[in-house]
């Protein structure tokens, strides 16, 4: 089933902007580039959204306006609104459980703990959509994760991010041509 929808989850606002949370924007704003694809701030779909007409066809892009832990509320509205499966939906976000530079692409799975995913599976109904997890590593201590997420990284760790962030647009076409297995080999290589 082609995607037809790729989410990138962060927060709004200038205060969130460099911060690990938001790679999922980070990505979805470079791949916007990339595709000459225009945001728009789209009130019915609770975020900023953008098209672009790729070969395989019309994808929408959306990066939700409505906080993480809420981030469910604009991807279903857009995907109800065009009538997008939950299996045509690619969700890019941050991921603690991966060291920066790292990447894992897969369907369907639990949500870790990410309260952008879990919303996303609530609103849905299902776990059954892609993720493309970028990592961003772990503070070590659980009670500073929420910190963490909302620091932004050392320079480092964002080069790190950097490189992953282009390595998973790269991908892109092996991902919307539907050849999974191609894409995980290189997203999941060092």
């Amino acid at each position: 089933m082609p995607i037809k929808l790729i989410v990138g989850l962060g927060n709004p606002g200038p205060e969130y902007d460099d911060t690990r949370h938001n790679a999922g924007f980070w990505l979805l704003d470079e791949l916007a580039h990339k595709w000459q694809a225009r945001w728009q701030d789209d009130k019915k779909f609770f975020g900023h959204s953008a098209r672009s007409v790729q070969p395989e066809g019309e994808i929408r892009l959306l990066k939700p306006q409505t906080y993480m832990n809420r981030s469910g509320q604009s991807v279903q509205a857009l995907a109800a609104f065009y009538k997008i499966k939950p299996q045509e939906i690619l969700v890019i976000h941050d991921e603690l459980d991966l060291e920066p530079g790292r990447i894992k692409f897969k369907l369907g799975g639990g949500n870790g703990g990410h309260n952008g995913l879990k919303d996303i599976q609530a609103r849905l109904g299902t776990p059954d959509f892609y993720r493309l997890r970028l990592g961003i590593g772990h503070p070590g201590e659980r009670s500073e994760v929420i910190n963490y997420v909302l620091k932004k990284p050392r320079a480092e760790d964002r080069e790190l991010i950097s490189q992953a962030i282009t390595k998973s647009i790269d991908t892109l076409p092996a991902i919307l041509a539907g050849d999974i297995a191609a894409a995980q080999r290189v997203l999941h290589g060092k």
